[in-house]
């Protein structure tokens, strides 16, 4: 392996490598949330980034009856009666 020049510490030279390197990162993230987009997938915003105004209204969350949810427990309840089951058998 090749021992660093003292061209490579110049500071200058460090800065520059430093600023291209975060305008690479910057056009990544950005592709990186395009193709979520394209999927379908939640849009996460890059730390160092500002959110995106044409981001459109959060989504609202889901609400269940209280009949659905104990009609969701209950089959819940009887899966799992069966799992058991299954596994005793063995």
């Amino acid at each position: 392996m090749a021992r660093p020049t003292p061209t490579l510490q110049d500071p200058a030279l460090l800065a520059a490598a430093l600023e291209g390197l975060e305008l690479q990162r910057k056009r990544i993230d950005d592709q990186i949330a395009a193709v979520r987009a394209m999927l379908g997938g939640k849009k996460i915003a890059a730390p160092s980034a500002a959110p995106a105004a044409s981001e459109g209204p959060a989504r609202r969350k889901r609400v269940l009856s209280e009949e659905a949810r104990q009609r969701i427990a209950a089959a819940q309840k009887k899966r799992w009666a069966s799992f058991r089951k299954g596994k005793k058998s063995e």
